[in-house]
Parts: C-alpha cells; sequence; structure tokens
C-alpha cells in the first residue's frame, strides 16, 4: 500500500507523534525517519547504511529492533489521549532472514488498544 491510499492521522496527532519522535536520540543517531503515521499504522524507514551494519554488512538487528519497537509504540500512540504517553512493556522479535537491501521499513499496527495496555504487531521488511 502506498502512503496515499493508507488512512491518515489528524494533523494534530501526526505532530503530537512526529514531535515525540524527534526527541528520540537513538533513532536520529541511526537516521530512521517517520514515513506514514495513520490511525493505529506507523511506518518507520532506516536507510541501509554501514553505520547500522554488522560485521558481514547486513543491517544489525538491533537497529532493526529498535525501529520495529518505535514504530509499535507510536501506532499505539496515536489512538492514546492527548494527555497519555507510551513505553513498551515486552516485545518479542523473530529474525527470519538477514536485513539486505538499500532500506528497511518497520510497520507497527495497533491489534487492540485497552485501558493500559495495547497489544501491536511490529514487522520490518
Amino acid at each position: 500500500m502506498t502512503e496515499q491510499t493508507q488512512e491518515q492521522a489528524s494533523p494534530a496527532v501526526k505532530k503530537r507523534v512526529q514531535d515525540s519522535f524527534d526527541r528520540q536520540g537513538l533513532m536520529a543517531l541511526l537516521g530512521a525517519r517517520l514515513t506514514h503515521i495513520g490511525p493505529g499504522r506507523v511506518h518507520i524507514v532506516l536507510l541501509a547504511r554501514t553505520e547500522v551494519t554488522q560485521q558481514h554488512g547486513y543491517v544489525h538487528a538491533g537497529a532493526t529492533s529498535a525501529i520495529a519497537d518505535s514504530a509499535g509504540g507510536y501506532a499505539a500512540l496515536t489512538l492514546f489521549d492527548e494527555d497519555s504517553e507510551v513505553l513498551t512493556v515486552e516485545y518479542k522479535i523473530n529474525l527470519l532472514a538477514p536485513a539486505a537491501g538499500e532500506h528497511l521499513e518497520a510497520i507497527g499496527i495497533a491489534l487492540k488498544s485497552g485501558r493500559t495496555l495495547t497489544v501491536c504487531q511490529l514487522g520490518s521488511v
């Protein structure tokens, strides 16, 4: 799906998520950027630069996991009240193949938003 065909979050929610993302030192260090903010869905892209690779030239699993974690957290945040914040309490990641290519895209999707916990699906492609 392209950015144009995906539902967009309201301008206020987009600003809130972008402002929070911009305060993340790790995302800045990695060179990650938000590419989509929709209700319950966020995409983050990471260019496969030498600085984020491991010894075999693949994007390091730590970088892959970090952008996936942030995408899931921000997907949840799009559904929260304005005065709420988000913190990860747990996540599991399965590495199915080496992360190769020009860039990675992490997609976070909020599956169930509860009173105190939100369950999200995280993926990187």
